[in-house]
């Protein structure tokens, strides 16, 4: 369960605050009614007639005055403390969150989606701040308005304000109906809202494709559905709120019109002589009817409020609360460096869906030496990512265990078994900002010196060269202001800027031509002498100098060895070669 008072705590002045301000200004929206009636009562009557009242009206403005402006700072101060609490609350708790999602694997953002992720960081919060901001400035201010009022409104005549017992019944039904019917259409609509988002986000991450198979119609029709149900399930709450307002306002003026039709009959016997009610204390019992039905109307909006942050609440709990499947709290070593980045594949096997009968990757067993370079090949979809994934653990094996440097990768601390690998994943992904900035993830702290290096290793300092602005040219989101073989020649130089002891590529050069790919294996050669160097490719040019290629079908090692050995004894890296050379030599 989430600790919410966590995020409460820092600002516990705020929260303390902002409430008391509002009392101030409930005790002036209490005190005035009643000031207005006396000068109202002594407006009609003999005293002011014969010039004896006018002292008591004067006195009693200075006071509604003086209250007036208790009031305003009540009021500036509760919507300050408000404001404070509710932001602070809200920045915490997003901070929380983002914090928790950045911990998460491959495999816990998988059961979210980025959509609903997004969602929950956004407009989730959002709601929770809303309430809380309402909360600070209404938790005090309405029930302390209401008592207030019902205690002057019976003081002044008990009974007449027996018409409450009529109301007050019709208004605990309808916030009864409220909190039970519009908490699951809230939490719809949020579920909608992710699906909105995902929706969008697609096709902006995507918009090359869309584009290119000019699918534009069938994204529009996909994202008019898609709001088309968030409309539908908006309206589906929203209906609480139209339906509760106008109901809570007839109810409102049918008491209103109760209390002058019998106020009104005892102010005519007043005026007759009779037992009756002053015409100043029907002003003011009229204005605390007002304030006792605008109370409970604003308990009832609370509670629509409530409803909808009670809904976002658990989405935003269940991120927190979600823990990941990757961690290194049982980690032996947690602070242990790779030294030399020995790796070696264990009786590994691995599976994404845990009930499923079929293996990802079966048994595996082979070893990399340090310092050397093993080319992976095999068929699209025989399990050559997921491989190199357990490395770093993006993943964990079901079976078996990688080990590097004699160590159990579990039994590494996360941050230095990552530290200590690179690795250009099969999607290049640059973010927004300038090539250096992008540049610099692989090493913060690195001279612009190594940074240019770094990118005359893997053949980009050219290309940024010529870019407007250099190394600080913009990169705009995802990268798309580049090219595809750019892209993967600045992503490889990231990588190579980290001065990994390990460096995985994922076909990183697939964009590249055959000499500028020559040109960056040399590089790999001369710059990473002593890093264990693992490339998946699919060109056979691109690993036929490695000191070992491992071929891979189906979740299975059907071949080791060096390009001719495989030659000679593997039938199926024989037919990936003679497929891409005919039979030529590269």
């Amino acid at each position: 369960m989430v600790k919410w008072s966590k995020y409460v705590k820092p600002y516990t002045s705020a929260f303390i605050l902002g409430p008391l301000c509002m009392i101030v200004e409930v005790l002036g929206e209490v005190v005035l009614p009643k000031m207005l009636g006396s000068i109202i009562n002594s407006g009609v009557g003999s005293d002011v007639a014969a010039g004896k009242g006018t002292a008591f009206i004067i006195m009693m403005a200075v006071l509604m005055a003086v209250t007036a402006v208790l009031m305003l700072l009540g009021g500036v101060g509760g919507a300050y403390f408000g404001a404070k609490g509710s932001v602070g609350f809200a920045s915490d708790l997003r901070m929380d969150a983002y914090t928790k999602i950045q911990s998460f694997s491959f495999a816990n953002i998988d059961k979210f989606h980025t959509g609903s992720l997004v969602t929950r960081l956004t407009n989730d919060i959002t709601q929770l701040q809303n309430f809380v901001n309402m909360l600070l400035r209404m938790f005090l201010r309405t029930p302390g308005m209401l008592i207030g009022a019902i205690i002057m409104a019976v003081s002044i005549n008990p009974r007449l304000s027996c018409v409450l017992l009529l109301v007050l019944p019709v208004i605990f039904i309808v916030i009864y109906v409220v909190v039970f019917v519009g908490f699951p259409r809230f939490s719809k609509m949020q579920v909608k809202i992710d699906a909105l988002n995902t929706t969008v986000q697609e096709n902006l991450t995507n918009v090359r494709v869309v584009k290119s198979f000019v699918s534009e119609d069938r994204e529009n029709a996909k994202f008019n559905k898609a709001s088309g149900e968030l409309k539908d399930a908006g309206l589906s709450a929203m209906n609480v709120m139209i339906i509760m307002q106008p109901f809570m306002m007839l109810v409102m003026n049918a008491t209103v019109l109760t209390v002058l039709w019998f106020g009104g009959n005892q102010v005519i016997d007043f005026i007759n002589g009779k037992l009756g009610m002053e015409p100043g204390d029907l002003s003011a019992f009229l204005t605390y009817i007002n304030q006792i039905l605008m109370s409970l109307l604003m308990v009832t909006v609370l509670f629509v409020q409530s409803s909808r942050a009670i809904a976002s609440g658990r989405r935003v709990s269940e991120v927190i609360k979600e823990e990941p499947d990757i961690n290194d709290i049982a980690a032996a070593y947690k602070d242990k460096e790779i030294e030399k980045g020995e790796i070696r594949f264990e009786n590994v096997s691995f599976r994404y869906y845990k009930n499923s009968a079929d293996k990802v990757l079966d048994n595996i067993n082979f070893t990399i030496d340090a310092g050397t370079t093993v080319g992976i090949v095999g068929s699209t979809g025989c399990g050559k990512t997921t491989l190199v994934s357990l490395i770093p653990r993006l993943y964990d094996t079901d079976e078996g265990a990688v080990y590097i440097d004699g160590v159990n990768v579990r039994d590494y601390g996360l941050v230095s078994l990552r530290d200590g690998i690179g690795m250009v994943l099969q999607k290049n992904v640059l973010f927004s900002g300038s090539v250096e900035d992008n540049l610099r993830w692989g090493d913060g702290d690195a001279s612009d010196e190594e940074v240019k290096k770094a990118a005359e290793y893997a053949q980009a300092d050219g290309f940024i060269t010529e870019m407007d602005g250099g190394y600080a040219a913009d990169i705009v989101q995802g990268g798309q202001n580049v090219s595809g073989g750019q892209k993967q020649r600045l992503c490889i130089a990231r990588a190579l800027l980290k001065k990994p002891k390990i460096l995985i590529l994922d076909d990183s050069t697939s964009a590249v031509d055959t000499a500028t790919e020559a040109r960056i294996r040399q590089s790999f050669r001369d710059d990473l002498k002593d890093s264990t160097k693992i490339i998946i490719a699919q060109r056979i040019s691109s690993v036929i100098e490695a000191d070992k290629i491992v071929v891979m079908n189906d979740g299975r090692i059907t071949g080791i060895g060096t390009h001719d050995e495989l030659l000679k004894s593997n039938e199926e890296y024989r037919e990936i070669y003679y497929s891409q050379t005919d039979g030529r030599k590269v």
